[in-house]
């Protein structure tokens, strides 16, 4: 049987208040049980049932937003935070500046600093020469479809004109037919990165999106970043993650909307 749109969004809408409420209701006896000296927050839907069960107890709250805005979820709970710790400098959020501190993106201890030599060791990790320039693409785990769309474009043209360019472009799940039937030597085309750390540590040039983790990650290991910030996610946080790090002179941005136009942004001389 077909709903009108309206009854299935009534629906979903009773849906989630009911998980949420359920939600609620497991943490408070959860944080009851375990009686812990701090929550730590980092935002996402499961953050607001939490937090508010936090406050409940009157447990001490700690957040974090890595995104050079603060979340919803951290926001909503953020009159019971003790502490706001940020990604980005302090005047990027509207948290009370007496409680908020800038302590930068956590990363993980895969991630250091790539010297000649160890670069060199991760190409040959994934067998590409170490005379090759590796240009690494990666639009996330669902990958980015106007980001596909422009180096399948530009790919042949670019693989043409530097024999000693080698890429590495990461389509997302499902998206390994990127490139049709266009294969090359110097191409290799993977739906995820694993290990990550690895293939953003051999490449040259990496373009990417413009999310707080990935740059963090790409600023220990002190990669050249051509970014491109997805400008329709929550608040437009990308933009201002890419604006920021412009501003220092960190990246190159080029905008999405201007991808598929302006291909010149990309090339590589």
């Amino acid at each position: 049987m077909h709903f009108p749109l309206w009854f299935q969004s009534l629906i979903h809408n009773i849906r989630d208040l009911f998980l949420f409420l359920l939600g609620t209701l497991q943490s408070v006896w959860l944080l009851g049980r375990l009686r812990p000296d701090v929550v730590f927050l980092k935002g996402g839907f499961v953050g607001v049932p939490v937090g508010l069960a936090a406050a409940l107890h009157r447990s001490p709250m700690v957040t974090h937003d890595s995104d050079a805005m603060p979340g919803l979820a951290n926001r909503l709970v953020s009159r019971w935070v003790r502490c706001h710790a940020t990604g980005m400098p302090v005047e990027f959020y509207s948290y009370d500046p007496a409680k908020t501190t800038h302590v930068g993106v956590l990363v993980s201890s895969d991630y250091q600093p790539v010297d000649a030599s160890l670069q060199q060791s991760y190409k040959q990790q994934l067998d590409i020469s170490v005379d090759q320039q590796v240009l690494l693409v990666t639009g996330g785990s669902l990958g980015a479809h106007r980001v596909n769309a422009a180096v399948k474009q530009l790919a042949p043209s670019l693989l043409e004109s530097y024999p000693q360019l080698y890429i590495v472009h990461q389509v997302g799940k499902g998206n390994q037919q990127t490139h049709g039937e266009y294969q090359h030597d110097r191409l290799r085309v993977v739906e995820f990165l694993q290990p990550m750390y690895v293939y953003t540590g051999c490449a040259d040039v990496v373009l990417t999106r413009a999310g707080a983790n990935t740059l963090a990650e790409l600023g220990v290991q002190g990669k050249a970043c051509i970014v491109v910030p997805n400008p329709v996610l929550t608040g437009g946080h990308q933009l201002k993650n890419a604006a920021h790090l412009a501003d220092k002179g960190a990246v190159l941005v080029v905008q999405d909307e201007g991808l598929q136009k302006d291909t010149a942004e990309l090339d590589l001389a």
